[in-house]
């Protein structure tokens, strides 16, 4: 294994790793940044998510674009964005004081801002397809200067239907390029665009081994958004040996559970983005040395941390995709150890989580979360365990005087249980705990309906909900989110339900006009344009 200072990498990407924490290049990184940097052939890569595809790329780009030049140098084209997000913070991250501006592209983000970005001068665009092609069909967007083409994680691209929005982006692009493709798997159709879109290029492929942690034990439980801190503090509170990995989406997210913790007296601390090197760097020894045991971190800042040991993974927030899931719970059961991956789900990710299952080809079984009469219960239990410890094992002569003082003038009963209200008070109290309701989801999850008639046929929500009672029977407290417009409405049920009503128009049910179809698309009822995609 060679280190990062054998690849060829200028002092300032060496220094940009350092204050990152990453400490050895993974196997990609180690074949992939000399290739981009010593040779001008295209680049094709098969490794997973979660094996530095980004900073393989995207450390070497960097070095060779050097600085501003006001004009796009490198398009990543990605097929999510949530991924376009990621992958633009982590090259952020990686550009240290090179003054290359970095800007993701994406449907479901305000298009005027990114107009005003794209005017005052990007280097490196990460965006998904169809936000990148409406900027071309705009020119707002200009590749006539483009040195890079990445394709990144092809075979989602290919699995979400974007091929030919890809295929149409490249059209754009000069035929002077550097094109490189990467990819988990490689289907025929991935490697069609390879041999049709790409030069002279190389082949690397890196083992992929096992998706899933074989050691790990997987489980989820549902929880309502509002009540997500409260069961992580269940699951600290009855693993008396919790050392682990807390997951959120957000920097935001990472200050607030971090902090939380903290005014709940946990041995906590956040790690994000804007973290200072010399903060990230003394956080991460800390957690290594078990200063503290909670380490709540965005999936960008846990990147290239390697520490062993950890009993747990905790996902307070559900991962965006299987691959990431598997690369979150792959950090604890380590070294043929045991560990527990802990996923929270809301009421609406169910049908996600499911996905995530069989696309991971995992279990991921469900429970209950502790009560509070479990929490408190293992708490008195281990008062019992560490006062007998004490007497067994600690020099008591000191406090003999204090104590022969009380039992002359109180029961020894009476004595114990002041101590230990004395000491105990805050964590034995089951008033410091809120109920959560644990009767969330219905485990078919829910389905977004369409309903042929609107305001201007007179239906309201009220005749709405009568009618779904009335004529397939359906609870009014199951009945959510109804929306009546002009010409049209929708409404969420349950899957179950969904299909009794479903299936009730299918027989041939109708009132007057009134027909109730399956919702399409993410945005129902709009016609998508490509000026509208959200991809």
């Amino acid at each position: 294994m060679k280190n990062f200072d054998e690849l060829g990498l200028s002092n300032r990407a060496l220094d940009a790793l350092k204050k990152k924490g990453f400490e050895e290049p993974t196997e990609i990184q180690e074949q992939i940044i000399p290739a981009i940097l010593e040779s001008e052939r295209d680049v094709v890569g098969q490794s997973r998510t979660g094996t530095g595809k980004t900073a393989a790329f995207g450390l070497p780009i960097i070095d060779i674009l050097k600085k501003h030049t006001n004009s796009v140098k490198t398009l990543i084209l990605t097929p999510t964005r949530e991924l376009a997000i990621q992958v633009a913070e982590e090259i952020n991250s990686l550009k240290g004081k090179s003054d290359l501006r970095v800007e993701p592209i994406y449907g479901g983000q305000a298009i005027g801002r990114q107009l005003r970005s794209l005017r005052k001068g990007v280097d490196i665009v990460i965006g998904t397809p169809g936000r990148i092609l409406d900027h071309l069909s705009r020119h707002s967007l200009k590749l006539d200067n483009l040195s890079f083409l990445i394709l990144d994680e092809a075979d989602e691209m290919l699995d979400m239907g974007f091929f030919d929005d890809v295929r149409e982006i490249i059209d754009h692009c000069p035929t002077e390029r550097r094109t490189m493709l990467f990819s988990a798997t490689m289907p025929k159709e991935v490697m069609d665009i390879a041999r049709k879109y790409m030069k002279d290029y190389q082949v690397f492929r890196i083992a992929h081994g096992d998706m899933t942690v074989k050691q790990t034990d997987q489980i989820y439980f549902e929880v309502g958004k509002r009540d997500k801190f409260e069961a992580l503090c269940r699951i600290i509170d009855v693993n008396e040996d919790f050392y682990g990995l807390v997951f959120c989406r957000t920097k935001i997210d990472v200050e607030e559970v971090s902090n939380m913790l903290i005014e709940r007296s946990y041995e906590a601390r956040g790690l994000h983005g804007d973290i200072s090197q010399a903060q990230r760097e003394k956080i991460l020894n800390e957690f290594k040395n078990h200063r503290f045991n909670v380490l709540v971190a965005t999936d960008v800042a846990a990147r290239g941390i390697d520490i062993q040991d950890l009993t747990h993974v905790v996902n307070y927030a559900l991962p965006q995709d299987p691959k990431s899931y598997v690369h979150r719970i792959g950090r604890t059961g380590r070294a043929g150890k045991g560990g527990i991956a802990i996923t929270f789900i809301t009421p609406d990710e169910y049908r996600k989580l499911q996905f995530i299952k069989k696309k991971a080809k995992t279990e991921i079984r469900r429970e209950k979360l502790p009560s509070v009469k479990d929490v408190i219960n293992i708490r008195k239990s281990r008062v019992v365990n560490d006062i007998s410890s004490i007497i067994k094992n600690d020099n008591l002569k000191e406090y003999y005087d204090i104590a022969i003082g009380l039992l002359g003038e109180h029961e020894p009963k009476e004595i114990v249980a002041a101590l230990l209200r004395y000491s105990f008070r805050d964590t034995l109290d089951e008033k410091k705990y809120r109920e959560i309701d644990s009767n969330l989801v219905d485990t078919t999850g829910k389905t977004r309906l369409f309903v042929t008639q609107g305001k201007k046929d007179k239906l309201t929500k009220k005749k709405l909900i009568d009618f779904i009672r009335g004529k397939c029977n359906v609870p009014q407290f199951k009945i959510e989110d109804i929306k009546i417009l002009d010409n049209f409405s929708f409404v969420t049920l349950p899957f179950g339900d969904a299909e009794v009503v479903l299936s009730y128009f299918k027989k041939g049910g109708r009132k007057k006009d009134l027909f109730i179809t399956k919702a399409k698309g993410d945005d129902p009822g709009k016609k998508r344009s490509r000026k509208k995609r959200s991809r």
